[in-house]
C-alpha cells in the first residue's frame, strides 16, 4: 500500500517549487506588515511625545516656579554694552564673525558692526553701510536737534542706508541667524534693538548645462545650489501674475529656505494644501539636499519606484506646473522635487515635444521597450535556458548549448557573476574623475567579458544578453528611475531562477499589482496606463500632434483642463 501511494506522491522538485511559492510571498508579506507596524509604533511614539511636550509647556504656563526663561525670546534692553555683549557671548566659538565698530560724532554716540567673513559683501557693505552711515555720522552743526526714538531709527534705515534689504529688530536669535547667513547688524548706542541690513555674498557656481540630464534640444540651463538663482530661472520662463512660490524653513539645527512652486490658476487647492502639509511635518536637524525631503514626504517608502520626481531642467519643471502639478525647490541643491508623478513620466523626456510628433513617439515607444528588456531580458535567458528550451527555435539552441559546453556554474550564478560585475563596473565609473571614468567603464566591461568567455566561466550569448540589457536600462531619461529596474531585475532574476517562465509571469503580476495599488499625493501611479479618459492615451506610449492636445490631464484635477483653444 505504501508503494502504490508513494507512486502517486509528488517528486521532490514539485515540493521544493511548492515550498517556494508559498513560503516566499509569506516571507514578504510578514517582513511588509512587520515593517508597517513598526512605522506605525514610530509614529504613535512621536505623537505621545508632543502630547507630552504640550503638556509640559501648560504645566510651566501654570506653574511660576518654573524658569520663564526657555519660553521668553530673548531680547536686547536699552543698555547698549549688554547687547553687544549678548552678540559677542553667542559667536564666542565663531572666529568668521567679525566685528566694526565705530563712532557717530552727530550722535555723540559709538555703533557696532557685525558680519561673517566669506558671506557678506564687504564692498557693498563699506560702500552702502559704513561710508553713508559715517558721512551722516560727522555731518550738521552743533547744537542740531535731532530726533529720538523710533523717529532717530526710522530716519537712519531710510535716509541713511543705501541697502535695500533693511529690518530692525529687537531678537537676539533672530538678529544672530541672519549674520550667520550673510547680512549685516548695526548696534548703535541709544537705540535699543539692531538694523539687520541685507548685503550677503557667497561664491555660488554659475548657471551649466544640466549634468544628469543632457540636453539634446532646449533651454541649455541647469538650476544652481542658488534658490534665488531657480526660482529667477522659472520667473524668467515668461511674464506671468499667476505663479506662486511660497516660502517655508525645514530643519530644527540648521534651517534652510525651501519654496513650493506653483500656478494659482491651475493647480488643485487640494493637492497644493497636502504637499504644504506634508512639508510642514518635516522634522529633522537639517535637511541636506532635496532627497531628504522626498524620502521623508513620499507616500509609500517601502516602495521601489520613484513617488516624486526629480530633475535639474527649469524647462521640465515649468512644463509639470503648467499640467497643474507643484513643485518643490530648495535652497542649497540643484534638483528640483514634482509631484505627482505616474510610471509614463519616468520615461517621458522634454525633447519628446520638441521634435516633431512621429520621431518623439518612436522615440518614446522605444523607451518603453528598452525598460522592459532591461528588467526582464535576464530574467527570460534563465527561464528559457534552465526550464523551457523547447520554447526556444532548435537552431538557436543548439547554437546556445554548444557555447555553453565547459561553464561549470548554473545559469542563475552565470547571469549574477555577469549582471554583478556590470553594475560594479558601473558604479565605479560614475565615482571616478570624468576623463577616466568612461574609458575605465568601456575598456573594463570589454576586458571582464572577453576573459570570462574565454576562461569558460560565462557563455557568449550571456554576454550579449547582459551588454544588451546593460544599454537598455540608460535609455530612462531620469537616472533614479533606472536604479529602480535595476534593483528588480534580481528579484525578477531570482523567481525565474525556481520557477521559470511561470515565475517571470508571477513576479510581473506581482509588481502590476503594487503598481495598482501605488498613489503619488493622491493620483494613482498607472492612471495614465489605464486613464479614465482615453484622451490621456495622447500623452503615453506615443506623443500625439500638439494640435490635438488641447486638454490638460483629467487625473490632476486642475481648475484649468484647456490647455489651448
Amino acid at each position: 500500500m505504501w508503494q502504490v501511494i508513494g507512486t502517486h506522491m509528488p517528486k521532490w522538485n514539485v515540493w521544493m517549487e511548492a515550498f517556494f511559492l508559498f513560503i516566499i510571498p509569506l516571507i514578504i508579506f510578514l517582513t511588509v506588515r512587520q515593517i508597517r507596524a513598526m512605522d506605525g509604533r514610530e509614529s504613535r511614539r512621536m505623537e505621545r511625545l508632543k502630547l507630552l511636550e504640550e503638556d509640559r509647556s501648560q504645566h510651566t504656563d501654570r506653574n511660576p516656579s518654573v524658569s520663564e526663561a526657555e519660553n521668553v525670546k530673548e531680547t536686547f534692553t536699552e543698555d547698549y554694552e549688554a547687547n553687544v555683549a549678548k552678540i559677542r557671548q553667542a559667536v564666542t566659538d565663531m572666529s568668521d564673525v567679525n566685528e566694526r565698530s565705530i563712532f557717530l560724532e552727530k550722535l555723540n554716540a559709538v555703533g557696532t558692526l557685525f558680519f561673517v567673513d566669506g558671506l557678506t559683501d564687504k564692498v557693498g557693505m563699506d560702500q552702502n553701510i559704513l561710508k553713508p552711515l559715517m558721512d551722516w555720522g560727522s555731518s550738521g552743526q552743533e547744537g542740531e536737534d535731532l530726533p529720538r526714538g523710533e523717529e532717530l531709527r526710522d530716519m537712519i534705515t531710510r535716509q541713511v542706508m543705501l541697502v535695500s534689504e533693511t529690518e530692525y529688530t529687537v531678537e537676539v536669535k533672530f538678529s544672530l541667524q541672519k549674520v550667520l547667513f550673510g547680512s549685516v547688524i548695526l548696534m548703535i548706542q541709544g537705540i535699543p534693538g539692531a538694523f539687520v541690513l541685507g548685503t550677503p555674498k557667497g561664491s555660488t557656481r554659475g548657471v551649466e548645462d544640466p549634468i544628469s540630464e543632457s540636453v539634446l534640444r532646449g533651454p541649455r540651463v541647469g538650476f544652481t545650489e542658488t534658490l534665488s538663482d531657480n526660482t529667477a530661472m522659472l520667473r524668467r520662463h515668461g511674464e506671468s501674475t499667476e505663479l506662486a512660490m511660497s516660502s517655508f524653513k525645514v530643519g530644527k539645527r540648521v534651517e534652510k529656505q525651501l519654496m513650493v512652486v506653483y500656478f494659482r490658476d491651475i493647480a488643485d487647492p487640494e493637492l497644493v494644501d497636502e504637499v504644504k502639509r506634508r512639508v510642514k511635518t518635516i522634522d529633522m536637524d537639517e535637511v541636506l539636499e532635496s532627497g531628504y525631503v522626498e524620502q521623508l514626504i513620499e507616500d509609500n517608502f517601502l516602495s521601489p519606484f520613484l513617488q516624486i520626481q526629480n530633475t535639474e531642467r527649469p524647462d521640465r519643471v515649468m512644463a509639470a506646473l503648467l499640467e497643474g502639478r507643484v513643485a518643490i525647490l530648495l535652497d542649497g541643491t540643484p534638483f528640483a522635487l514634482l509631484m505627482p508623478v505616474t510610471y509614463g513620466m519616468m520615461l517621458q523626456s522634454p525633447e519628446d515635444y520638441y521634435e516633431r510628433w512621429i520621431p518623439g513617439s518612436l522615440i518614446r515607444f522605444l523607451r518603453f521597450m528598452a525598460t522592459t528588456i532591461s528588467l526582464f531580458a535576464p530574467a527570460l535567458y534563465i527561464s528559457f535556458i534552465s526550464f523551457h528550451p523547447g520554447l526556444i527555435p532548435t537552431k538557436l539552441v543548439i547554437s546556445i548549448i554548444s557555447a555553453r559546453q565547459g561553464v561549470p556554474f548554473s545559469t542563475l550564478i552565470e547571469a549574477l557573476i555577469m549582471e554583478i560585475s556590470i553594475e560594479i563596473l558601473r558604479e565605479a565609473g560614475l565615482r571616478l574623475p570624468k576623463p577616466i571614468g568612461p574609458a575605465m567603464g568601456i575598456v573594463g566591461g570589454l576586458i571582464i567579458g572577453q576573459a570570462a568567455v574565454d576562461a569558460g566561466i560565462v557563455s557568449p550569448i550571456l554576454v550579449i544578453v547582459v551588454a544588451v540589457t546593460a544599454i537598455s536600462s540608460f535609455s530612462a531619461p531620469v537616472y533614479s528611475a533606472g536604479i529602480s529596474m535595476r534593483v528588480l531585475r534580481f528579484g525578477a532574476m531570482f523567481t525565474a531562477s525556481i520557477f521559470g517562465l511561470y515565475g517571470v509571469i508571477m513576479f510581473f503580476l506581482m509588481l502590476s499589482i503594487h503598481m495598482v495599488k501605488l498613489h503619488s499625493f493622491g493620483v494613482p501611479y498607472l492612471s495614465l496606463t489605464a486613464p479614465r479618459s482615453f484622451k490621456d492615451w495622447k500623452d503615453y506610449f506615443v506623443r500625439a500632434p500638439l494640435q490635438f492636445m488641447k486638454n490638460r490631464p483629467i487625473l490632476l484635477k486642475h481648475k484649468d483642463p484647456k490647455r489651448q483653444g
